[in-house]
């Protein structure tokens, strides 16, 4: 894999045509770190105010959960080092800062995780230097538009006006606390308090929900049968399979796409053994069912179903901190989930942005409320993903901009979206989240 290929990729708009090129889309998907990073965040007329601001991320470049069977890890150093590229200015003193943070009063099981990844060989779901500089860059971007610029706190923040989320891994609550120092560099650790969510769907106290579980398991049954019916990736499997010297199902289990990427990502040659090689041709194979699948299911809308109950607690929690900021309080002002592909996809395809790329590393999904200065009483909202504004491209704003000149959506939009338009996508009767979730004879 030669170094030039690792030229820095735009972010890419939903409106561009679907990527075709597996090993575009894979450059896409590792979001190397660069200087050039384009945002539309915190664009809006100048009459407007901004109120609040709602970010979900997915953790940055992280190690492979998964070993191909049979071969040597990857080799990457999961310290933090000035001289090693991707690299960020902050780099040192957010390691200073974390070394301070052993006090740092989060919701259990946070409070056991280390504050920044410190392993010579990384462990397995570990996040990379990479990783880290990703949310650097993250946090610095949003501190510049909506700190400097749009002065969304004050200096004297207070800790009320933070509501921080994350699951459970550590590479999670690292990419928050990673974005959170770009954001508020040398934050007063007495004013962070991380929350822990148990689930990858942030669902809370509304979990349980019967019909979404059908949904999901119609979907999973889809790919089973895409996957078949796909002889090339069955025989790319094969080939991989005796490289290693493991049966087809054994490797295909170790998933090992996982894996693959990250030797890709890294710059690291594929594993060999006596056998041969794992080579570009078996990622290029596997990487195009994936693009392949993707397509399918934005077809066969089982993944929507999933999708509109699997985002439904979180989205309502949103329009809820949203509402209680057009009330005037100032609580939560800055708000930020740091979670997953599993979290991010799912809230992607129930706001009708089924076109969007799946998450890459370090991806962000940004929920903007503003205020008409000039119409006090008037909110709206602005979507942007990986930077670029997404607005009308959601289900529920698609046609506003033909009817209006303003460059974003009115709130109540999304609050009927959440509150009502989600279920009747859904078909039946329901017209509330435990109806919809109990659905019988679905």
């Amino acid at each position: 894999m030669s170094s030039k290929s690792r030229k820095r990729i735009m972010p890419d708009p939903v409106t561009e045509p679907p990527v075709t090129d597996p090993v575009y889309e894979a450059l896409l998907y590792c979001n190397i770190p660069s200087v050039a990073e384009r945002s539309m965040e915190g664009h809006a007329p100048h009459h407007f105010k901004l109120v609040s601001v709602h970010v979900f991320i997915r953790h940055g470049d992280r190690y492979p959960l998964y070993v191909i069977p049979k071969t040597k890890r990857p080799e990457i150093d999961c310290t933090l080092v000035a001289n090693r590229k991707p690299y960020h200015p902050k780099l040192e003193a957010f390691v200073s800062h974390m070394s301070k943070g052993s006090g740092a009063s989060f919701e259990s099981p946070l409070n056991s995780l280390p504050l920044y990844p410190n392993h010579p060989l990384c462990e397995m779901g570990e996040l990379t230097q990479t990783g880290v500089v990703q949310h650097l860059q993250n946090g610095q971007l949003l501190r510049d538009i909506y700190l400097k610029k749009h002065k969304l706190l004050p200096n004297d923040w207070s800790a009320d006006q933070l509501y921080l989320e994350t699951t459970g891994k550590s590479r999670t609550l690292q990419s928050g606390l990673a974005l959170l120092y770009g954001f508020l560099p040398d934050f007063d650790w007495k004013k962070i308090y991380f929350r822990h969510q148990p689930s990858a769907l942030f669902c809370s106290g509304s979990c349980y929900c019967p019909v979404r579980n059908q949904y999901l398991e119609k979907e999973q049954r889809r790919q089973y049968l895409l996957r078949l019916k796909n002889s090339q990736l069955e025989k790319t499997y094969g080939e991989m399979a005796k490289i290693v010297d493991v049966p087809t199902k054994q490797l295909r289990a170790a998933n090992p796409i996982d894996s693959m990427l990250c030797h890709f990502c890294h710059n690291v040659s594929f594993p060999c053994t006596r056998n041969g090689c794992v080579d570009m041709e078996h990622f290029k194979v596997i990487k195009t069912h994936q693009i392949e699948d993707e397509r399918e299911r934005r077809e066969k809308k089982l993944y929507l179903g999933y999708s509109l109950l699997g985002a439904h607690p979180i989205l309502n929690q949103t329009i809820g901190r949203m509402q209680r900021a057009t009330e005037g309080r100032k609580e939560e002002l800055f708000a930020l989930y740091s979670a997953h592909d599993v979290t991010l996809s799912p809230v992607l395809s129930a706001l009708g942005l089924s076109e969007a790329r799946f998450p890459r590393f370090a991806a962000r999904l940004i929920f903007e409320l503003w205020q008409d200065r000039e119409k006090p009483s008037e909110h709206s909202v602005r979507i942007l993903y990986n930077g670029v504004d997404v607005t009308f491209h959601t289900s529920f704003c698609q046609d506003h901009h033909k009817r209006s000149p303003k460059p974003m959506c009115p709130l109540e939009n999304l609050v009927r979206f959440v509150k009502r338009d989600m279920f009747v996508a859904l078909g039946g009767s329901g017209t509330n989240y435990y109806d919809a979730c109990h659905r019988e004879g679905f």
